[in-house]
């Protein structure tokens, strides 16, 4: 006894229906990619790339985390204007290996770029920290003192 592997008639009278098939297929997918990747990414489709930003808050600070593997310190901006965090840079392509290779494939998001967030509470400026190690840069902004909770002792 021999095992066939099934397969799908095809429509030999009309082959072009296939590729209007196949067209379909790839009009839906090509639609449907920025609903399956979040619309907060979907500007990254259309022009440079767009790092990874997480906002955290506690009682007492709103803490900004950004990937920005690859890239130096100096090539960071970073800027607080009426409540609204902006962090802007450039990461350059890398033309050559370390003996002078090119590179036979890059996948890597290169470019300018720049991400604003509208801050969930009121920060005092004049405190704000950055640290940057490891391609991961983390924005510290304290709270201002009229947005921290308050306790309130019943008189």
């Amino acid at each position: 006894m021999s095992l066939i592997r099934y397969q799908v008639p095809e429509l030999t009278a009309w082959p072009s229906l296939d590729r209007w098939s196949n067209l379909r297929d790839d009009l839906n997918s090509l639609l449907e990619a920025p609903v399956w990747a979040g619309f907060g990414r979907m500007d990254q489709l259309f022009t440079d790339w767009s790092p990874a930003l997480d906002l955290y808050q506690n009682n007492d600070n709103v803490v900004a985390v950004l990937e920005l593997p690859g890239m130096q310190k100096e090539e960071i901006e970073i800027s607080l204007h009426d409540g609204t965090l902006t962090i802007g840079g450039e990461r350059r392509k890398g033309s050559a290996g370390k003996n002078g290779e090119k590179a036979e494939r890059s996948e890597r998001f290169v470019g300018k770029f720049r991400r604003s967030i509208t801050l969930p509470a009121r920060v005092d400026a004049n405190k704000v920290s950055a640290t940057y190690r490891d391609g991961i840069l983390i924005v510290t902004m304290p709270k201002a003192e009229e947005a921290k909770p308050k306790q309130i002792q019943i008189g």
